[in-house]
């Protein structure tokens, strides 16, 4: 039976997939050849909305940038049985490219199966690794089939995943407490979102089975309170899941008993700390502790608990089911597996990628990606968000796995990826960064409260011309000593920005505070605004939208700026037909 099936997670519905999809069962009689369905992202977030057209398990079609207005076409053609017209809306050929060049394990039923139906899931051998774990392994075999996958964390600090949870189950006590870090605070990061939203039973099986690897009675998924969709999901899921036997007491008659349950996050960054996670989960103002005791050994209620993000269970019932050699042969030797990647920035085919580890950036950014948008040159990546560091052109042929990452002064992160064009400038963009972070401090500890302040006070004065010869030394000075001094990742990690654009751009920091100039034209305290007397044709459009009076002339004559009382708000060069205002 044909079915037509409507991507809705959060970036489809933003552009309308919602509106498609009541379009389109509003198109629909009661008795139609066809069913109408709904999955999440596949990860092509730069073609949303998206329809899918099945013939049972098979996809015959996928129709693209779908809005409501184009229902009656689609339901028209999948009535008939002819797809022929429907040209318009298939996807490219080049843009398909973004998809076949992916490897996808954790994300291998994104936009597949109904994120709301225990049975879609089951179909593609849902639970099944967790019917193994618990018929037929131990948990130190299920560690064991860890350990050869070399999985690691992905949460960003890459540590080896089978470690952490032997040392849960080593740690003495009956009580002990699984832990999903779903608390994504990075700009330009969605991967743990589109996971819960897309394949919430796939992240609660991978956590089932740590929760018997390491012996936890209670498995808690802490997720991003801004993200509604997610958590809506993920409770159908937990409440599916639990009246099908695979969550609660006695799971499938093996003895073994864990609940589950989830808590929507505080909304603060800094709770993406395990420690400060933890303290928040218990009630009080998510704050970081201080380590050792490591949560292994005093977590969760100070009992022995462990914690991994959304995208490290992802991967285990796939690794169960096909052994960890399988995954092991994917990567590096550093770094196995596949990694998932939220594409963002100026890029022509932003989503999500997953790929093995050990491709490069440049593969990423121009072979899946598509390159940058129209047609301009890049000029660097942003990797592992506010904790990351720019990466510039000339290294784009690094590959991506942890050791060859940090080596550039970068992180892996959590996977998020923001490309940058010529037109960013690196200053404005450090300030960016050092501003979510020095927000987001939870203050404890005087490094990273007050650097981190002090540190965007200057980045401030140089993008607005006032810039200071000595503070590029001193930047670089106070980033080593909030590294040396921070109490946890945010702080120790919250320099980096700074550090990588003084490292690989700093005569961009020297334009702003020795010519009082901004290279890339972006800094708005820096710029002038001109009128090219060869260009002006005297049409006074200019002048008439000009909030701040600043522009003279007569009709059919060359206009001229006023820069003193220029506000440059940039409304003049929006306005122009003739291309006859520039900017230095």
């Amino acid at each position: 039976m044909m079915k037509i099936v409507v991507g809705q997670g959060s970036c489809g519905i933003a552009a309308g997939a919602g509106k498609t999809y009541e379009a389109i069962k509003a198109c629909m009689t009661e008795q139609e050849p066809f069913e109408l369905g709904s999955t999440g992202c596949n990860g092509m977030c730069f073609l949303e909305p998206i329809v899918d057209i099945y013939d049972g398990h098979k996809l015959v079609k996928r129709l693209v940038n779908v809005s409501a207005d184009k229902a009656e076409a689609v339901v028209s053609a999948v009535r008939a049985g002819d797809l022929s017209g429907l040209s318009e809306m298939v996807i490219k050929p080049e843009d398909e490219e973004f998809l076949t060049q992916q490897t996808r394990i954790a994300l291998r039923n994104c936009g597949i199966i109904d994120p709301e139906d225990i049975a879609s899931y089951k179909e593609r051998d849902g639970y099944k690794a967790l019917e193994k774990v618990l018929t037929s392994m131990t948990p130190e075999e299920v560690i064991e089939e860890i350990k050869v996958s070399g999985l690691a964390g992905r949460g960003g600090a890459g540590f080896p995943t089978w470690f952490k949870w032997n040392a849960a189950r080593q740690s003495p006590g009956e009580e002990k407490y699984l832990i999903c870090n779903a608390d994504e605070g990075d700009p330009g990061a969605f991967m743990d979102r589109a996971v819960i939203e897309s394949d919430p039973h796939n992240l609660i099986e991978g956590m089932m089975i740590a929760a018997y690897a390491i012996g936890a009675s209670e498995a808690i998924v802490y997720v991003r309170a801004e993200y509604p969709l997610a958590i809506i999901h993920l409770n159908e899921a937990i409440r599916q899941a639990r009246e099908a036997g695979y969550i609660g007491q006695n799971i499938l008659g093996t003895g073994f008993s864990c609940e589950f349950r989830y808590m929507a996050g505080a909304g603060a960054f800094v709770c993406g700390e395990e420690t400060a996670l933890i303290e928040s989960l218990e009630g009080k103002r998510g704050m970081p502790r201080l380590k050792p005791p490591f949560p292994a050994a005093a977590g969760y209620k100070m009992k022995p608990s462990n914690i991994n993000n959304v995208e490290t269970f992802a991967n285990v019932a796939w690794i169960i089911l096909n052994g960890g050699e399988k995954f092991a042969a994917m990567g590096t030797e550093n770094s196995k597996g596949t990694k998932v990647f939220a594409l963002t920035g100026k890029i022509r085919r932003g989503g999500l990628v997953e790929i093995p580890m050990g491709q490069t950036l440049r593969h990423v950014i121009f072979d899946i990606g598509g390159g940058i948008r129209e047609d301009k040159k890049i000029k660097a990546v942003q990797l592992g968000g506010p904790s990351g560091g720019c990466i510039p052109e000339h290294l784009l042929d690094t590959v991506i796995d942890y050791k060859a990452l940090s080596a550039t002064g970068a992180i892996m992160g959590s996977g998020g990826m923001v490309v940058m064009d010529e037109n960013t400038c690196m200053v404005g963009m450090a300030k960016f960064f050092l501003d979510f972070t020095s927000k987001e401090s939870c203050g404890k500890c005087v490094h990273c409260r007050i650097g981190t302040r002090r540190m965007l006070e200057i980045l401030n004065r140089i993008v607005e011309g006032n810039g200071k010869d000595g503070d590029i030394e001193l930047l670089e000075e106070l980033c080593y000593s909030i590294k040396d001094g921070a109490l946890c990742g945010l702080g120790q990690t919250a320099p980096n920005p700074v550090l990588t654009t003084i490292r690989y751009f700093r005569d961009e920091y020297e334009a702003h505070i020795g010519e009082k100039r901004c290279p890339a034209a972006e800094c708005r305290d820096l710029l002038m605004y001109y009128i090219d007397p060869d260009k002006c044709k005297g049409c006074t459009a200019c002048a008439r939208k000009c909030p701040a009076d600043a522009i003279s002339g007569t009709v059919k004559s060359a206009h001229s700026i006023d820069p003193e009382k220029c506000i440059k708000c940039g409304t003049c060069k929006s306005t122009c037909k003739f291309d006859a205002i520039y900017v230095k």
